[in-house]
């Protein structure tokens, strides 16, 4: 069933306008995809999708059955815990779980999941977070192989976080405070690694500490095998591998623990209340559930290794591009993670003169375009395609955009850097405009031809800076790192011999202004003295 005919299904859906106001909306081109015509009435360019489910680009597509469960939800009124209660009940039977509930996404999961642990169940505890002075439970260990972006919604909570190398330091962290484990899955998380789920849960079960398993774009399996290595409960994504509603996420595991959860998400207030999830999200997500114990995935995976073939045969037709098929391994559990083939086209950059990155740049900014990976290496250049995403048709689009761009003629590439104009060796003041603040900061710079090193000293870590000049143009690059996070500064400006200004690209955070100024220092010129001695006086 193509987006035509799932909007086609629609129509007969109580709700006004029916096939026309969808049409009218959404186009009905299967090139462009349904959504193409709502978007570029914003001037936005709509993206074909060949990474996966990345929230950035809007997860995954909802499959007809979710659609089609929200519409049908959106006409009724209803009681909210009623709702949860015969939810849980069919989440429970469909995953053979015992219990499961639907919340605003993976991240509200493990931030309610953790209110849950903290407070068992007790409202009067779950009002005060995220002051927790008083509680009896207010730590959470994680190994540092899990530590990442996402664990910020187990801080929201006001815990402490424990993180822990070994298993020997887990032991040791354990304790009456420990409130729960959470890990991500990951290859360190593996039946037989050292840091294994299994070896987390032997020394956590004589302590009474749950488990948390954030499996977000994890394929769901039947039972869940995370429960069965020992978690206690176990989150996904809904809008990922499931394909359900992009703004839902599933819990499943322990039923007394996630009715703690679900007392500490909205409608509830509290600390959760932030987190509003509809009844259209939660029957869609029940939706996507059922949908999944049913779907043909052996069909699905060949429908997607046929589009990776025809884009391989198409592109593969250039002299030099060369293909292969990378599968995950069955073998280990992090392998449900964004479950899918991948194609990767590789060549020779001097010889198409364009690398991976300028390929997936280009695909990128300019119609039609698509999303792509890139990895340039060892003097190859490369791209890859994940197919899951993609929809019928477009794998058609792909191959030609992809043949037509690495087949253009080009000036050769050329390593040659025009020379600096400019000497920017020294200390900086450093303003950062933000979008609604200024921060002072400092860069120390050593400069070698077109070469700089040195460090950005933010408002709260220095770190090492690294960049080029050519002319008068500059590109400098640092890095904020912290436990699971990182935060990228990459510098594109204009330099003149006392000044610099130009903007600051953040990645997920947008971008920034910069100005800077040599530091001047006060010629304040006395000679030192040295004591000869210890003093006689204070």
């Amino acid at each position: 069933m193509n987006r035509r005919e799932i909007v086609k299904s629609l129509s007969v859906l109580p709700f006004a306008g029916g096939t026309i106001y969808h049409q009218e909306i959404f186009g009905n081109s299967p090139s462009e995809g349904a959504e193409a015509n709502i978007y570029r009435s914003l001037g936005i360019e709509p993206v074909i999708n060949c990474r996966g489910t990345f929230t950035i680009i809007g997860g995954s597509i909802e499959r007809p059955e979710v659609l089609k469960a929200q519409e049908e939800a959106s006409g009724h009124f209803v009681q909210y815990d009623e709702l949860a209660e015969g939810i849980g009940k069919k989440l429970a039977a469909l995953t053979e779980s015992d219990w499961g509930i639907v919340t605003a996404g993976c991240a509200a999961a493990l931030k309610h999941v953790t209110a849950a642990c903290v407070t068992g169940g007790n409202p009067e505890k779950l009002i005060r977070i995220p002051d927790l002075t008083g509680f009896d439970k207010d730590e959470v260990i994680i190994p540092r192989h899990s530590r990442n972006a996402y664990d910020h919604a187990v801080r929201n909570i006001g815990v402490k976080v424990i993180t822990v190398d070994t298993p020997d330091e887990m032991a040791k962290a354990l304790n009456p405070r420990t409130a729960m484990i959470y890990m991500m899955t990951n290859p360190a998380s593996n039946t037989g690694e050292p840091f294994s789920l299994e070896v987390m849960a032997e020394l956590a079960k004589p302590h009474g500490v749950p488990i948390l398993v954030d499996a977000a774009a994890e394929n769901l399996t039947i039972p869940p095998v995370h429960l069965a290595r020992g978690g206690t409960v176990v989150a996904y994504s809904g809008g990922k591998a499931i394909c359900g509603p992009q703004c839902a996420g599933l819990v499943l595991g322990d039923k007394n623990l996630l009715m703690s959860t679900w007392q500490a998400s909205s409608p509830h207030h509290g600390p959760g209340r932030d987190n509003k999830v509809g009844k259209e999200e939660m029957l869609g997500m029940l939706a996507a559930v059922e949908a999944w114990t049913t779907r043909d995935h052996d069909k699905e995976w060949q429908t997607w290794l046929d589009r990776l073939d025809h884009i391989a045969k198409k592109v593969t037709k250039l002299k030099g591009v060369e293909s292969e098929i990378k599968l995950p391994d069955d073998s280990q559990v992090s392998a449900l993670n964004n479950r899918a083939p991948r194609l990767i086209l590789n060549w020779d950059p001097q010889e198409l003169n364009i690398t991976g990155y300028q390929v997936a740049e280009d695909c990128a900014r300019k119609p039609p375009r698509l999303a792509i990976g890139d990895h340039d290496e060892d003097g190859k250049a490369s791209i890859n395609i994940t197919p899951s995403q993609m929809q019928d048709g477009q794998e058609k689009i792909v191959a030609d955009r992809l043949y037509t761009l690495l087949s253009a003629k080009r000036e050769p590439i050329s390593n040659e850097l025009k020379k600096a104009d400019v000497s920017l060796t020294g200390h900086w003041d450093l303003e950062v405009h933000f979008f609604s603040s200024t921060s002072k900061q400092a860069l120390y710079i050593e400069q070698d031809g077109n070469w700089i090193q040195g460090t950005h000293r933010g408002e709260f870590s220095s770190r090492d800076l690294i960049g080029m000049v050519e002319g008068d143009q500059v590109k400098l690059h640092s890095q904020v790192r912290i436990p699971g996070d990182n935060v990228t500064f990459l510098f594109d400006g204009k330099a003149a011999s006392d000044t610099m200004e130009g903007s600051i690209f953040l990645g997920e955070y947008l971008t920034a202004r910069f100005s800077a100024k040599r530091t001047s220092y006060k010629q304040n010129r006395k000679p030192i003295q040295i004591p000869g001695g210890p003093p006689l006086a204070t």
